[in-house]
């Protein structure tokens, strides 16, 4: 999820033309491997394709392994690089692995674009611990 996230980081900041562009730069540099032919199966989604549709084809997490995680968090991120709370809300709604599926999706937004976070979200978050370093925007 490294090579995702420092795609989306390097993309233009008004998004990428299509989807496809992102997911077919995290294959490039994704090894043969079952992830690598699942991330393939990106493309057979079509712009109508539903969630169900998605996770029928890619999974969702809830086998707790890679090659059921990672094209699905790739697929969700390349639609919504630069809308963090739309990106997370699709990531939840698939259920399976959500605190993990929600972390990869995350961390890809969040690497594209700093303060990306909602303001009502981080007021009603938990209190980090004091030992806890808060950065700095």
């Amino acid at each position: 999820m490294a090579i995702a996230a420092a795609i989306a980081t390097g993309a233009p900041r008004t998004g990428l033309a299509d989807p496809s562009e992102f997911t077919e730069s995290v294959i490039a540099f994704t090894p043969e491997s079952e992830v690598r032919q699942r991330l393939i199966r990106i493309g057979d989604l079509t712009p109508t394709s539903s969630l169900a549709d998605a996770v029928t084809l890619l999974g969702n997490g809830s086998r707790i392994t890679a090659q059921d995680t990672v094209a699905f968090c790739v697929w969700v991120a390349s639609h919504h690089l630069d809308d963090y709370p739309a990106a997370l809300w699709l990531t939840v709604g698939a259920q399976g692995d959500i605190d993990t599926t929600s972390a990869i999706v995350g961390g890809i937004i969040a690497a594209r674009t700093r303060n990306v976070i909602p303001s009502d979200w981080l007021t009603r978050r938990e209190p980090l611990p004091s030992w806890a370093p808060v950065a700095q925007g």
